[in-house]
């Protein structure tokens, strides 16, 4: 993996992704929408890319879900080509228009990509791109996704299995795309073989692009080597959505993989369900998400503290002031670059969080049970006794220690999230 690469995710990477709001029916002016706005109101902020997802090769998405198996537009090197009933600009070349308009914004611009090789390439005994095979002669018929069987697996033993997957990258390359959503790398089984084609593709390619692995259902810190090595994101959940028991559980994963992350290796807690998700989604109606405001506020600290990717699922051009105040909060975004963050204490619905960063120091206090409380904070117990006074980052007010400790209402599913020194 090259160097360039893991510098374009030095901090964790930051944007839009269609599948929340969209699921994979997106189109591109919907896309051009999200970007706009992102450019607007959230580039400032380190928000700057934009990833469409699923099946953008598919023309016939249907109103709510993806297709059980597409009918993908294929070049004649049996290559997913963007469906220009969906992207009229795709009449040119590929995403090539579409990215360079959201180059022109200042952004960066991705697309998903299933691992493997079109059905209909291999049922069509479609060439390779620069080797005798053909995409029959590397389908690996064996391996097929459980939930999206629009390919089949590629055996990366058989002649010309490479090649294929140099040609896929060398055309997502040519068309300028900055990030790559790869997915059903993770499931389990991890595909080891496919993921490190694929960045061995990157690298061949000649343009950086970030890499990103899903879904991570059952990843295991085992597995830490391989994804450092070939990616510079890795989902460690299945899809995450706008559940209380979804983020509940996010906490004991999130503990678990934050003393691992690194510059240019990332791993990611899942998309943000926020603002108005649903419109043509896999899972749920058009609606503002359900989490509520204080849901929110934690499901921001906590992927924040663990210096998660955060990639926003609404539809932006829809997000209320509430919710752009929410992802522009520049004293929360800060725990990105903190030098280190990690769970310091769980204690039934009490989880404490603690992050550093040029002498400055964040404590985190989330309380999950679903009534409010009071919980008295004693500094010597953070490990914050040498201050006495401490600012709220969501608050944005100042909190004043009382003989050594600080009495904090904590709201049903809530956080208070307090920043010691400058």
């Amino acid at each position: 993996m090259t160097a360039e690469r893991s510098a374009l995710a030095a901090r964790p990477p930051m944007g839009w992704n269609s599948w929340d709001c969209f699921g994979a029916s997106v189109t591109e002016a919907e896309v051009l929408a999200n970007a706009r706005y992102m450019a607007e109101h959230l580039l400032p902020y380190g928000w700057d890319t934009v990833v469409v997802d699923i099946q953008w090769y598919e023309p016939d998405p249907g109103t709510s879900d993806y297709r059980t198996v597409s009918a993908p537009v294929l070049d004649g090197w049996g290559r997913p080509q963007p469906a220009r009933s969906r992207f009229p600009s795709a009449k040119r070349d590929g995403f090539t228009e579409l990215a360079e308009q959201v180059h022109a914004l200042g952004l960066r611009f991705g697309v998903h990509l299933m691992r493997g090789v079109p059905r209909r390439a291999a049922d069509e005994h479609l060439p390779v791109l620069g080797s005798p095979a053909t995409c029959a002669d590397i389908a690996d018929r064996t391996n097929v996704c459980s939930w999206n069987p629009d390919n089949y697996g590629v055996n990366m033993e058989a002649p010309g299995a490479q090649a294929y997957y140099d040609s896929v990258l060398a055309q997502l390359a040519s068309w300028g795309v900055d990030f790559i959503k790869l997915d059903d790398v993770l499931y389990p089984p991890i595909q080891t073989d496919e993921i490190a084609a694929i960045s061995r593709a990157i690298d061949a390619a000649g343009r950086p692009m970030v890499l990103s692995l899903s879904p991570g259902k059952q990843l295991s810190l085992k597995n830490l080597d391989l994804l450092r090595e070939t990616a510079q994101m890795w989902r460690i959940s299945d899809d995450f959505w706008d559940e209380w028991a979804h983020l509940h559980e996010q906490f004991q994963r999130a503990a678990r993989w934050a003393p691992h992350q690194r510059p240019g290796a990332w791993a990611d807690a899942d998309m943000l369900p926020l603002g108005r998700i649903g419109i043509r989604a896999h899972v749920g109606d058009d609606r503002q998400s359900r989490f509520t405001p204080a849901e929110q506020r934690t499901l921001m600290t906590l992927w924040c503290l663990m210096r998660s990717p955060l990639m926003f699922g609404g539809h932006l051009p829809d997000s209320s002031r509430e919710t752009l105040a929410m992802l522009t909060n520049d004293e929360v975004l800060a725990l990105l670059e903190c030098d280190s963050s990690r769970e310091t204490v769980r204690d039934g619905n009490l989880v404490i969080w603690a992050a550093e960063r040029d002498g400055a120091q964040w404590r985190a206090v989330f309380w999950l049970g679903s009534e409010a409380t009071t919980y008295k904070a004693h500094l010597a117990d953070l490990g914050c006794s040498h201050w006495d006074e401490a600012r709220d980052a969501w608050g944005r007010e100042p909190l004043t220690a009382t003989n050594g400790s600080i009495t904090l209402d904590v709201e049903p599913h809530g956080v208070r999230l307090l920043r010691f020194g400058d």
